[in-house]
């Protein structure tokens, strides 16, 4: 067994890292992948996955090595969380993690080390180049689903998000809890560590394809699984992830920021910005309490709105407004229905007061939201029109 440097050795541990193996029926490969790792460090723990090869004996052999065995096949998503979850209770700060059939080569290591170093409690994916000549079609055009998978579910890049050979910070992972448990996994963790708002980077590395490369992907079933969990967290993103975004951006001060950018130097046409107005305002009214901001967002996404501007203009239900919206909202049904039964106007008027007929409230405060809507759309665009320089 080569001895590893010290200097190399110290660097993974002053930083912390272990290198993670998650394997199943890799016999022919995994000896030689412990080997090429046990060059650069001693940090590694391996989760057998319930391989029924030659996989324990040969682990055997590594008595140095910190080996979990499952006693069944769970899928690399859950080998890689229990490792994870060891990884964690033995101290360690971040996990490297690297295939068993042999594609990946511990040289690459020290690229991992050089980039946390930069970038602390980041997320670093190593990067192939999927226009070398050996990479398989069917790789290929994997890599390619799965990067605009990422970039439509987070507005965030990376060249190779499919890749497995990552290093992930341990702490960020903590206290989160995952749903799926094979290849997958490795989406989902990737999308939501994005969401939670760790650093994302990459890293070049080298990659082969030997003929005899065992893979345990099915073609049609995990395709099939990751292609559900896509349209998931798309649906996620959509309904949560980018209505928040924005709202934590408005709530922390950048509203003066966004106001400018996106009201005064956005590219959108007048019709855009009048509707993007206009639709914040009938939203701002329409009777969906608590739900407004997010409702907002996620229509504005689908019909080609300004986002910014149409959440902006949907803040008209502030606390203090909110008691005209109520008892305007009633007037109005009051009107549409003949009813003289209308509230005195206070600034402490609260849904307490009308509970007694929601229904003059609800349809009032749709009609209020339509008119007041259209009012807000037509006039602003009146005044971009004739206001607003080319």
């Amino acid at each position: 067994m080569t001895l590893i440097p010290d200097t190399l050795q110290d660097r993974f541990n002053q930083l912390k890292i272990v290198v993670l193996i998650p394997t199943y029926n890799n016999a022919s490969k995994l000896q030689a992948v412990m080997d090429d790792v046990l060059q650069y460090t001693s940090n590694i723990i391996v989760v057998n996955d319930g391989s029924t090869d030659e996989t324990r004996a040969i682990l055997s052999g590594y008595p140095d090595v910190e080996v979990i065995h499952l006693s069944r096949n769970s899928g690399k998503g859950k080998a890689m969380q229990t490792g994870f979850k060891k990884a964690l209770e033995s101290g360690y700060d971040y996990a490297i993690t690297i295939d068993s059939d042999g594609q990946h080569l511990a040289k690459d290591l020290s690229a991992f080390l050089d980039k946390i170093e930069e970038f602390p409690d980041s997320m670093i994916v190593g990067a192939r180049n999927m226009e070398d000549k050996g990479v398989p079609g069917g790789s290929s055009f994997g890599h390619k689903f799965s990067n605009f998978w990422f970039k439509l579910e987070t507005a965030k890049t990376l060249p190779d998000t499919q890749s497995g050979y990552r290093l992930y910070p341990l702490k960020a992972l903590e206290s989160m809890r995952f749903f799926t448990s094979r290849y997958e996994f490795e989406i989902e963790s990737l999308v939501r560590l994005s969401w939670k708002g760790v650093a994302m980077h990459w890293v070049s590395i080298d990659v082969k394809y030997p003929e005899d490369r065992i893979s345990h992907f099915r073609k049609f079933w995990d395709f099939f699984r990751i292609s559900v969990l896509n349209s998931l967290l798309v649906i996620i993103a959509l309904l949560w992830i980018k209505p928040r975004d924005l709202y934590y951006r408005i709530r922390q001060g950048g509203i003066k920021r966004i106001i400018t950018r996106e009201l005064l130097h956005t590219q959108d046409s007048n019709a855009t910005i009048a509707l993007s107005l206009g639709f914040g305002f009938f939203m701002g009214i329409f009777p969906v309490w608590g739900f407004q901001m997010l409702i907002t967002v996620a229509l504005a996404i689908p019909f080609k709105l300004n986002k910014a501007i149409a959440l902006i203009a949907a803040n008209i239900s502030i606390p203090p407004v909110i008691p005209f919206i109520i008892y305007f909202s009633f007037l109005t049904g009051g009107l549409i229905f003949g009813e003289s039964s209308i509230p005195e106007l206070s600034s402490d008027l609260t849904f307490e007061d009308i509970k007694g007929d929601l229904l003059q409230y609800y349809v009032g405060a749709v009609v209020l939201a339509v008119v007041f809507g259209l009012i807000t759309g037509a006039v602003s665009w009146f005044l971009l029109r004739k206001w607003r320089k080319a």
